[in-house]
């Protein structure tokens, strides 16, 4: 299938010594009525903590702009929530915004998903002098957020075709071709308002590449062996094999991506200004009021809060459906 081969994984991870576990005795683990009561009580307290906001947020959202206004603040729960809700979505058509995130964040998950796969595949499975130098330049890239490269990140969206123009200019070539042929090279390729721009810029992830990284160091080298021997590749391999032995890992990386990608905020605010390319938590920025022209100036902060409510259900929803891939994704014991 091509001439590359497969070898097995790291040596060094798996020629390390198998350390024992310690031996657990009765004095190591307290179990103590009050030492579950104060367990229970802590617990129970940063429930509280957590719940408390979504509250006050569901409380807002069912109240009129002068409930919710009132001094002191009323915690109560009123009946207009279906009116709120109504507003907050016909009100900034929430539902091109909706497809909008929609698209951004499930472009995210499969982009990031590819990559990370390809990436770690060839970085474990193949003998390289550079595996482990490139592994740690991805690594690297942890301590590097959107926000720290968005100005060198947006010049490349901008015109993501710059540097082959800039090489053609050094090395002559486009003054060449003018000369000669009289034809001007001109390479361009504008990803600004475009999914291509909301996308392309944010599926690298070495978070993604490291989950792979570890789940592939655990492929035992028998089954590389087997594979080599009934003539398989590296993409049947990878295809056939080891795809389907990382689903957990794959419903894992997905879950976290689609949250990450559904609340993207700032990539968006700064290379949208086509309003048919706007994403949700974009247009929630617009809803939340400084200076409201209706209502005779009071803010209104119950459709705010109902469109807030809004956002948060697809996100709630992948995690609730995906919870138990999640887990297991994360802390299986057969890893």
């Amino acid at each position: 299938m091509t001439d590359a081969t497969l070898t097995t994984p790291l040596a060094a991870d798996t020629t390390q010594p198998t350390r024992r576990k310690p031996r657990r005795t009765p004095g190591m683990v307290e179990n103590t009525p009050w030492l579950n009561i104060a367990t229970h009580a802590i617990l129970i307290m940063g429930l509280l903590f957590l719940l408390g906001p979504m509250y006050l947020v569901f409380a807002a959202s069912t109240q009129t702009v002068q409930e919710v206004n009132a001094i002191p603040p009323n915690l109560g729960i009123s009946d207009q929530f279906w009116v709120n809700m109504h507003e907050a979505w016909f009100t900034r058509d929430f539902q091109t915004k909706f497809i909008n995130s929609f698209i951004v964040a499930m472009g995210v998950v499969v982009g990031k998903i590819v990559i990370a796969c390809i990436t770690a595949f060839g970085i474990v499975f193949f003998d390289h002098r550079l595996r482990m130098p490139i592994f740690w330049c991805v690594f690297i890239t942890l301590m590097l957020p959107l926000e720290v490269r968005i100005v060198p990140t947006y010049a490349v969206a901008a015109n993501a075709l710059s540097p082959f123009q800039t090489l053609l200019n050094w090395t002559g070539i486009t003054w060449l071709l003018d000369t000669i042929a009289s034809v001007e090279v001109n390479l361009e390729w504008n990803m600004l308002n475009s999914y291509t721009g909301l996308i392309l810029p944010l599926i690298a992830t070495a978070t993604g590449t490291f989950l792979y990284r570890q789940f592939f160091l655990t492929i035992p080298d028998e089954l590389v062996e087997a594979a080599k021997m009934d003539g398989a590749g590296p993409l049947r391999f990878l295809k056939d094999i080891l795809v389907p032995l990382s689903a957990t890992n794959m419903a894992a990386l997905a879950t976290i991506m689609f949250v990450s990608g559904w609340n993207q905020f700032l990539w968006p605010l700064l290379i949208i200004t086509d309003p048919s390319y706007e994403v949700v938590a974009v247009e929630l920025r617009s809803l939340v009021p400084n200076v409201n022209t209706t209502g005779g100036g009071i803010p209104k902060w119950n459709v705010a809060m109902a469109a807030s409510l809004l956002v948060m259900v697809p996100p709630i929803l992948v995690v609730v459906a995906m919870q138990r891939w999640f887990v297991r994704g994360l802390i299986s014991t057969d890893k």
